[in-house]
């Protein structure tokens, strides 16, 4: 090999090498809903806008995400650089130093755009410690016209008790449509996000002012009947599996006549090409029990950055991409502006375009800026949260409660039964963990 020859390969080399260690790769864990399917297949213009920039995704399923994100925290495992989390987890996680904060947001990003509701609740102290990608809060979802058939009309704010009457007059399994879809799939943000604002609209809660638990008492009973109750005499089968992706596909395939859930549902339901009831659906306030308060969550899918990833600048590249204006115009521009995500920015409930063609957005906005996360329950309580109790303990106390839930509702415990494990097994919990002396 001559002398010339050698020099060029060598130079040639180190191009390579010098072009391997430019290029960044973030490694993304992302939850598998619809909306997060659509950011990784978007995020292509994303890498032409950022050639030495590459993307590994990492798309689970809700419980497995959490279990896996909390544990890579926690033990500063350093597997991600770009986390989904959400309302329950940003504030503890931001006091706890384990995530990086938003400081010195660009002036194009319009972060004062951004829902207050929403950037309040993923903040602490002030500091904002991840951006929403959507944000929903509950409503709803009815068949208008399998209501109209069975001469039936849907309140505009309707209770648990006129819902399970309504269910009962659109109930059709012979001809494969169940009278009311909800989640049973266990998980503290599967069936329990769902099931406990409807036991605070019966006036329950979770823990008094005193930490001493509060699972084993008439108003959750009433609330867990009726939940159950619904799920047993109008529910399709095998609801204790059924979490959020399987109840949206169910509604989606025209096998519910009622679904109350995410109000981000509405935009995959109004989207021919994943959708068989477009123009078909109602929505509706989501329903209460004796008390309109604490009736709906508030809620979002939201990217952060844990302390340990080694590119946190990059990774706040995209995470700004993936939350901006331009983000929901490119959304509007590939499927519609009525699949965009919705409930983050205040410019997508002032454009014309998005109000036409999402009938849902109005209601909303309304259950997103009425959800109170620190005021949710008739009585007193030491806690932040609707659907879940703002401690870190409350990951696993949901999952277990889900688990006795869920059971419940497959028939292999009474309520009765599930409410009393429920109390023991948290109050044990909630003790050993220093809350309550008792």
């Amino acid at each position: 090999m001559s002398l010339a020859r050698s020099m060029l390969l060598g130079v040639a080399a180190l191009l390579a090498s010098a072009h391997a260690m430019a290029e960044t790769t973030l490694t993304i864990a992302t939850v598998n809903n619809n909306d997060m399917i659509v950011m990784q297949k978007l995020s292509q213009e994303f890498l032409a806008q950022n050639p030495d920039i590459k993307l590994n995704w990492v798309v689970l399923e809700e419980n497995v995400l959490r279990q896996r994100l909390t544990t890579d925290i926690a033990t500063h495992g350093g597997q991600y650089d770009i986390l989904t989390i959400g309302l329950f987890e940003a504030p503890m996680w931001g006091e706890r130093g384990w995530l990086v904060p938003f400081d010195n947001v660009p002036a194009d990003y319009k972060l004062d755009d951004v829902l207050k509701s929403v950037r309040d609740g993923l903040s602490f102290d002030g500091k904002l410690y991840a951006l929403p990608f959507y944000a929903e809060s509950q409503m709803t979802f009815y068949r208008k016209d399998l209501l109209e058939k069975a001469g039936v009309t849907m309140p505009d704010q309707p209770t648990w008790q006129q819902i399970g009457e309504i269910a009962a007059k659109v109930n059709d399994p012979g001809h494969g449509v169940y009278g009311m879809c909800l989640r049973g799939k266990p998980g503290w943000g599967e069936n329990m996000g769902q099931i406990t604002p409807v036991a605070n609209s019966y006036g329950a809660r979770w823990f008094d002012m005193d930490w001493k638990t509060q699972l084993d008492t008439p108003e959750w009973k009433e609330a867990l009947t009726t939940y159950v109750d619904l799920l047993k005499k109008y529910g399709p089968p095998g609801a204790a599996s059924n979490g959020y992706n399987e109840t949206l596909a169910l509604f989606a395939s025209g096998k519910c006549a009622m679904w109350v859930d995410a109000t981000v549902s509405a935009g995959f339901l109004s989207d021919p090409a994943q959708s068989s009831v477009v123009g078909k659906v109602g929505y509706a306030h989501p329903p209460y029990g004796k008390f309109n308060k604490g009736n709906h969550y508030l809620w979002s899918w939201a990217l952060a950055i844990p302390a340990s990833s080694k590119a946190p600048d990059a990774a706040k590249k995209f995470v700004y991409w993936a939350t901006s204006q331009e983000y929901i115009q490119l959304v509007a521009k590939i499927s519609g502006w009525a699949t965009v995500p919705p409930g983050t920015r205040e410019s997508t409930y002032q454009s014309k375009e998005y109000l036409d063609a999402a009938p849902f957005a109005k209601l909303t906005l309304e259950t997103i800026q009425t959800a109170n996360m620190t005021d949710a329950t008739q009585e007193k309580v030491p806690y932040r949260g609707i659907s879940f109790v703002g401690i870190p303990e409350f990951q696993g106390i949901g999952n277990t409660v889900g688990q006795t839930f869920a059971a419940v509702i497959a028939g292999q415990k009474t309520v009765d039964e599930a409410l009393k494990e429920a109390q023991a097994t948290t109050e044990r919990t909630i003790r050993q963990a220093g809350y309550s002396k008792d």
